[in-house]
């Protein structure tokens, strides 16, 4: 019987005029990203950077919520007054936008009473039936409703939560990676990689990245699947039908690592 793979999908929504104004490097992308493929087996297949307006993120997480299991947002849900990821999301799903009583009382506590000002209360408000993704940093919860996880936009506070989305999340297949070296430029093998890629493209997904390193140009021929017998074939085939017959030079030697799922193949 055919081995059945899971394909499971996110997008990630990054919301900031600071992002897109130059004034802030984004650093939450590449974080996310790496910890849904290797931690979850969960491929990113769309990013967006988009401005704090309020009917853009209504109408861009509607877009994506739909077309993939789970969106990631990132920035807007803190206590100034352009911090409107929460009150938009509330829009998305057309519930209330209130004090959640349990994100309510952390920050209180977080706070003390005499400094729990309105800045730090609104940092309390998401939408009705929202779940709370914890905060071992600063307090401030996200929060998660339906497939939507909103987190803040400062990534050592990113970082420090994310784990807590990983009882939400339905993971992925594993997918097998192997990688060749190669002391070569990619146009010399670009013709017999697209070939390849071509009668493999159900099941291994090759990938090339030109490198220079210590003085040598050469490429870094990636090989990820879900199925670990067809990256051996297709390897035997690029080490017999490029490396050899064209006389390339190998370099280092890699061996068959395990990881997540990093792309879709249809």
């Amino acid at each position: 019987m055919k081995k059945k793979f899971k394909k499971v999908n996110a997008g990630i929504i990054v919301i900031g005029n600071e992002i897109l104004s130059g004034r802030t490097q984004d650093l939450n992308v590449s974080f996310i990203a790496k910890w849904l493929n290797e931690k979850n087996g969960i491929s990113v297949h769309e990013v967006r950077v988009i401005p704090d307006v309020e009917k853009i993120i209504i109408k861009t997480t509607n877009e994506l919520r739909k077309k993939y299991n789970y969106i990631f947002t990132t920035g807007g849900i803190g206590p100034t007054h352009d911090d409107i990821t929460a009150k938009s999301i509330s829009k998305v799903f057309k519930v209330k936008y209130e004090y959640h009583s349990e994100a309510f009382a952390i920050l209180k506590k977080y706070y003390g009473k005499n400094n729990f000002n309105d800045g730090r209360k609104k940092m309390s408000k998401m939408p009705r039936g929202s779940n709370l993704i914890y905060n071992p940093s600063s307090a401030a919860p996200g929060f998660k409703i339906k497939n939507v996880f909103c987190l803040p936009g400062v990534p050592l506070i990113l970082k420090s939560m994310i784990h807590n989305c990983t009882k939400y999340l339905k993971k992925g297949s594993k997918v097998f990676s192997d990688s060749i070296n190669l002391i070569t430029v990619e146009s010399n093998i670009s013709r017999e990689l697209g070939k390849l890629q071509k009668k493999y493209k159900k099941y291994v997904d090759i990938g090339s990245y030109p490198f220079f390193r210590l003085g040598r140009v050469g490429v870094s021929i990636v090989l990820r699947s879900q199925n670990k017998h067809k990256i051996s074939l297709c390897k035997t085939e690029i080490l017999k039908n490029i490396v050899k017959k064209k006389k390339i030079k190998k370099v280092w030697k890699f061996t068959i690592v395990l990881c997540f799922m990093t792309k879709i193949w249809s």
